[in-house]
């Protein structure tokens, strides 16, 4: 299939929405409501340090909201606005918060269900409005519901559409696009139908066990199990990596994506010769900038005195998960919560480890004074950040100190 064309297609078609609908000022005043703090931006103010009682706050100096997820809702919420009686549906989360996809289905929206590890998209009929949430939509589903004749509202981020646009140039030379991401993660797959031939790795060691296989060969069966749900129908081994492309899932670590990129363009020019690597190894920057910052703002944060941290995001956002890494890495007691909720009375605290099931934590405040350091995934609206804190102080002053 031609991706590109049907892209250009698409978008010059009547039924597709990929702005706002001139009801800016109406979403502005909701958004600002619903989403805004007045404590954050003080604390913003004040050096991003906040001290009340035994507590003293230190924010990241990037976190929630970036651009393209505030755009989406936006763009969302005006959906709703400019088409008050139609039925509207989104074919996942307009972001990975809770809190904002619960807004939607209060406005009405539906969200399509999943059986099955499938989309049930019979539930959508011809003249619905479709909303592409931030992450976007694989190509398959846009086109369904083109088919459909639905009217698309397409909030994917610009950031992941640049991506797209990486491994439509990876395409076009015949080359395989290694996608640093998780399979499963809504915009891997959106971004793997944009290629004809993919493969997916999750982290640095599997990238290493793929390089080792272009340089050293191996046992083919094996390669094809392990990849067995991240790689293109009918992948190869033996003939899909003399030529690979770099593409990444943007809410990735952004030091492994650089890592991994380093490494495959090393192993091709070990293979192919420095004078060959232009014919067998591309790389452009698809890393976002706000993951970026976020990740670069962690970094500096967990090098102060904190006694501990609070990683504020849904629990199956990418980006928030990768800075709850950055705290483990420095072993500094790290909590990943989705919001207030989950700090409970009597100093407990229900929060998702990495890679393990929700635990409730006792006594996770100590005694005495406390340097807390709190982020949150791009995600996640001030407000959610500004509760969590509220929380904190109203627990900390019924604790002994």
């Amino acid at each position: 299939m031609d991706t590109k064309a049907f892209k250009r297609s698409l978008q010059q078609s009547e039924n597709y929405h990929r702005k706002g609908f001139g009801h800016e000022a109406e979403v502005a005043s909701v958004m600002q409501t619903a989403y805004q703090s007045s404590l954050i931006q003080q604390i913003r103010d004040n050096n991003y340090r906040l001290e009340r009682g035994a507590v003293t706050i230190r924010l990241a100096e990037a976190f929630g909201f970036c651009w393209g997820v505030e755009r989406a809702v936006a763009i969302a919420y005006e959906t709703r606005q400019h088409f008050p009686s139609e039925r509207i549906w989104i074919t996942n989360e307009i972001i990975h918060n809770p809190s904002v996809n619960q807004h939607l289905r209060d406005m009405d929206v539906g969200f399509i269900a999943v059986e099955n590890g499938q989309k049930d998209f019979s539930v959508v009929g011809s003249g619905d409005v479709v909303i592409l949430p931030a992450f976007g939509a694989s190509v398959q589903e846009m086109q369904l519901l083109n088919d459909k004749g639905c009217k698309i509202v397409d909030t994917t981020c610009p950031w992941v559409s640049k991506v797209w646009n990486t491994v439509e140039k990876h395409k076009k030379k015949d080359y395989t696009s290694i996608i640093h991401g998780q399979y499963k993660h809504e915009e891997t797959v959106a971004t793997s139908s944009f290629a004809n031939k993919y493969l997916i790795v999750l982290n640095l060691p599997e990238a290493e066990y793929v390089s080792n296989y272009i340089l050293h060969g191996g046992d083919r069966a094996e390669f094809i199990a392990k990849f067995s749900k991240a790689c293109s129908s009918g992948f190869d081994p033996d003939v899909d990596l003399d030529s690979v492309g770099i593409a990444n899932q943007t809410t990735m670590l952004k030091t492994e994506t650089e890592n991994i990129g380093k490494l495959f363009e090393k192993t091709m020019m070990r293979k192919f010769g420095p004078s060959n690597l232009n014919e067998h190894f591309l790389s452009f920057n698809t890393i976002c900038d706000a993951t970026q910052e976020r990740q670069d703002a962690m970094l500096s944060l967990v090098e102060e005195k904190l006694d501990l941290m609070l990683v504020i995001g849904g629990f199956n956002s990418s980006n928030t998960t990768h800075l709850q890494e950055i705290a483990i890495d420095k072993t500094l007691p790290s909590y990943h919560i989705d919001s207030a909720d989950r700090i409970l009375p009597g100093n407990r605290i229900e929060h998702k480890p990495l890679g393990a099931d929700l635990v409730v934590t006792h006594n996770w405040l100590p005694d005495g004074n406390i340097v807390v350091g709190v982020t949150s995934g791009a995600s996640t609206p001030d407000k959610v950040v500004e509760d969590a804190i509220d929380r904190i102080f109203a627990l900390k002053a019924t604790v002994i100190v």
